[in-house]
């Protein structure tokens, strides 16, 4: 790490960052594959037993696919951004689900070298009455924050040992005439 001379800042104004888990591309084309079925059942079915029971498995087939695709792409990856007054982080292409963290509800922040989706229960937006709150989308090294109502929320980021000293940077009280 380089030194700044006094008044520098050590970080950029906004520091992003992102985890990213390819292996969901695959349950996706599970869900793709999954709508498929139930298009062809609708298009080239010889079913004799009724429109109910054809109609059904269509509708199934395909919102099943629906559900899979995009429930899996919504956490395809995670951005994680950091300004001066608070933390953003948003899942998947179109950004949801998405949640803003004021830096002034933040305690604390820690770096969390070993988060995986067996901690949590899965891949995604995950809660657990016992550890808070977590967006994981791969295995590996994330940031935990602790808020000042008592809460944790981690999230699995690239670089997070970054992200915690930004954390930390920002939420140090900056006064006038000090040096550290």
């Amino acid at each position: 790490m380089r030194d700044h001379p006094h008044g520098e800042s050590a970080h950029p104004d906004v520091w992003t960052g992102r985890a990213t888990n390819r292996v969901q591309w695959l349950l996706a084309l599970g869900g793709a594959a999954c709508m498929a079925l139930g298009v062809e059942l609708a298009v080239d079915s010889a079913w004799n037993s009724g429109i109910a029971p054809l109609v059904m498995s269509v509708v199934g087939c395909i919102a099943a696919g629906l559900l899979v695709m995009f429930g899996t792409l919504a956490f395809v990856h995670v951005d994680l951004k950091l300004d001066k007054d608070s933390l953003e982080v948003r899942c998947g292409h179109i950004g949801l689900p998405r949640r803003r963290i004021p830096l002034d509800h933040v305690a604390g922040a820690e770096f969390a070298p070993h988060v995986t989706p067996r901690q949590w229960g899965g891949w995604g937006y995950r809660w657990r009455p016992e550890k808070g709150t977590a967006v994981v989308v791969r295995r590996g090294e994330g940031v935990v924050l602790r808020l000042w109502d008592g809460h944790t929320f981690t999230i699995t980021v690239d670089n997070a040992e970054t992200a915690v000293r930004v954390i930390r940077d920002r939420l140090r009280p900056s006064t006038p005439g000090t040096t550290l």
